[in-house]
């Protein structure tokens, strides 16, 4: 290795590092994975837990392209929930409760399988860079290795600083030392850095716990799966996970440390994530509130401990131990360790391309919480963007870029790179606006067939996917075909207080009523005979359903889309010169020189920058 000069080496071995080192390799590139510790592998460093809100439509199109998210989860699952199921399928979202320790064991052995990639153990101190180009990386032995393109995912271990109570000491996380010298070098070079905050719960013995007073939360009756493969299945057994809730006596305990908070006392000054708060801060903002649920998460399958979601914080441990033995349930818990929050660096994302490559230092990508996220999924899918980009760089290939109606990555990248954050960022299903399309049950129709061409999706994951089309086209073709006699179809209507039918209708206007169901519909035996003559499985009749019942709202958001389209056809030159365009405001001015966008699309989604500015460029571009 030390003689090697690589394609693309890639920083952190959390979760954008794995897919970045994973999609470079796939693609091709030889590929260097370098993290502080080989036994920390994608390490669920909070919740064990993938998926939930927008976050499963982010696993299932990083599986869709040919990740490996969605496979580690499928292996090393204990539950699975649809969450959502009774909103519309634009709102369905996959989750599943993870096996912490399997979770890491199967992706450290899919990338052990993976050919081109090598391992390195060392923290990363500096980079190499020549010309305004990255040339490789420095390590704190003081060993180079040379590289074309380098991947930073360095969590939150960029002068990770771990805050409980008034005590505060330099870690990454947990037991793991920070990472230095990069924020450093890359600030000298031009960067704008900043800091965030996050945090985690205590974990309990689950021994200790009195589950008979809590709330059973179990899995799906029916468990489904992420990866679009065949050869994960879905689990046959699950464990449950249990809800309690805090109490005022709670809060008061909890309040009782307030003083010695580091939240409260000035000792962290860094935004943590609004959607994910500590259990200080939920108390402090929501003072109306007299309880707040707690999920009680299992960590595996054999294991005792137990992750105690909703009380994230970083009071005093012995606050935490005192609050927390006054929950119901909780009253003999026993510690395996306090929560904690975490500061760290991080680079606005206003610096970094569509493709996450540095608008400094040529050949240089970042991913993950360096760029402001937060969650596993969002780093995931960063990663594995950067990684395809790294590898189609060195390979002298086109960029690779999704569109906000291609992807929930699309509108990630694009939300990161175009607006900037200044907290942790996360996805919802709220931030994407044409979510009827980014479903998670047609993320391989949108994404297998181009992450085939990039050369990560198998032909396999191409077969199946081009199977489930065909025969969801023909079954909707079926359905607009086939007519159905009052006679076959009032029994199903009349059992669903739906109107009856006086004549012979269209099966398809049938069922694009929104109380008949699949179900109901397989009740007539010209359907149930299709069915059974295709050998039609359950995605299929899903995909089906889907695309019947909600025509009118697809074509709605197609047509939109296609608006969007013809913005982003028109370019903006790299050289462009804002400070003429007198005819613009000074904001906008200001916001297009700073963010420089590729497009007149992505300039209409800048903050500051209104439809008359955008209709100035038109006007002007047009010229």
């Amino acid at each position: 290795m030390f003689n090697t000069e690589y394609d693309v080496i890639v920083v952190g071995a959390g979760h954008a590092g794995s897919e970045a080192a994973a999609a470079a390799a796939n693609m091709g590139s030889k590929t260097l994975l370098v993290t502080m510790n080989l036994q920390n592998i994608a390490q669920m460093s909070c919740n064990p837990a993938m998926g939930g809100i927008a976050k499963g439509q982010i696993v299932r199109e990083i599986d869709a392209l040919g990740g490996y998210s969605g496979i580690v989860t499928d292996n090393s699952a204990i539950q699975f929930k649809m969450l959502n199921k009774s909103k519309g399928p634009a709102m369905w979202s996959p989750r599943a409760q993870s096996d912490r320790m399997r979770f890491a064991e199967e992706w450290r052995l899919m990338l052990e399988r993976t050919e081109n990639l090598d391992f390195y153990q060392e923290m990363v101190r500096g980079l190499i860079i020549e010309g305004g180009k990255i040339k490789g990386v420095k390590t704190s032995l003081g060993l180079e290795i040379r590289s074309k393109t380098v991947v930073l995912t360095n969590g939150t271990f960029l002068n990770g600083l771990i805050h409980i109570g008034d005590k505060n000491f330099g870690g990454g996380r947990a037991g793991e030392r920070a990472a230095t010298g990069i924020t450093e070098e890359l600030v000298a070079l031009g960067f704008e850095s900043g800091r965030m905050k996050t945090g985690t719960p205590p974990r309990v013995d689950g021994r200790s716990l009195d589950y008979s007073k809590m709330i059973i939360q179990p899995g799906d009756e029916i468990p489904d799966k992420f990866s679009y493969l065949k050869s994960t299945k879905p689990l046959e057994n699950q464990r449950a996970c249990h809800m309690t809730y805090t109490s005022p006596e709670v809060h008061n305990l909890l309040k009782e440390g307030f003083d010695r908070s580091p939240m409260f006392n000035g000792r962290i000054q860094s935004i943590g994530p609004r959607y994910c708060p500590s259990i200080e801060d939920k108390i402090n903002r929501f003072a109306d509130k007299d309880r707040h649920q707690l999920f009680v998460e299992p960590e595996g399958w054999n294991t005792c401990e137990v992750y105690v979601n909703g009380f994230s914080t970083s009071l005093p441990e012995d606050v935490q131990f005192k609050a927390l033995r006054s929950v119901v349930g909780f009253e003999n818990v026993k510690f395996f360790r306090p929560g904690y929050a975490i500061e760290y660096d991080y680079f606005p994302p206003t610096q970094l391309k569509h493709t996450l490559e540095t608008k400094i230092v040529d050949g240089l990508f970042f991913a993950g919480q360096i760029n402001g996220t937060t969650g596993y999924e969002e780093a995931a899918s960063q990663g594995l963007m950067a990684g395809i980009n790294a590898a189609l760089q060195v390979q002298e290939r086109d960029e690779f870029i999704l569109k906000r109606n291609e992807a929930y990555i699309g509108v990630l990248v694009d939300d990161l790179i175009t607006k900037g954050t200044e907290e942790p960022y996360r996805m919802f299903t709220s931030r994407a606006e044409y979510r009827t399309l980014l479903r998670q049950d047609n993320a391989d129709f949108r994404l297998t067939p181009v992450g085939h061409e990039l050369g990560l999706a198998s032909e396999e994951r191409l077969k199946a996917m081009e199977k489930k089309k065909t025969n969801s086209d023909a079954f909707i073709q079926f359905f607009k075909d086939t007519s159905v006699k009052p006679e076959e179809i009032n029994p199903v209507l009349e059992a669903k207080d739906s109107a009856q039918v006086r004549q012979q209708d269209k099966m398809f206007k049938i069922f694009a009523r929104p109380n008949i169901s699949m179900d109901d519909m397989k009740q007539v035996a010209s359907v149930s005979q299709f069915i059974e003559d295709n050998n039609l499985d359950k995605d299929v009749l899903e995909q089906t359903e889907v695309q019947i019942k909600y025509a009118g709202y697809i074509n709605k958001e197609k047509s939109n889309a296609d608006k969007l389209n013809n913005l982003e056809r028109v370019k903006i030159p790299a050289d462009f010169v804002y400070d003429g365009l007198t005819n613009l405001s000074m904001e906008a001015r200001q916001k297009l020189s700073k963010i420089r966008p590729v497009n007149l699309s992505q300039a209409s989604r800048i903050s500051g920058v209104s439809p008359s500015d955008i209709s100035v460029m038109l006007v002007y571009l047009n010229r």
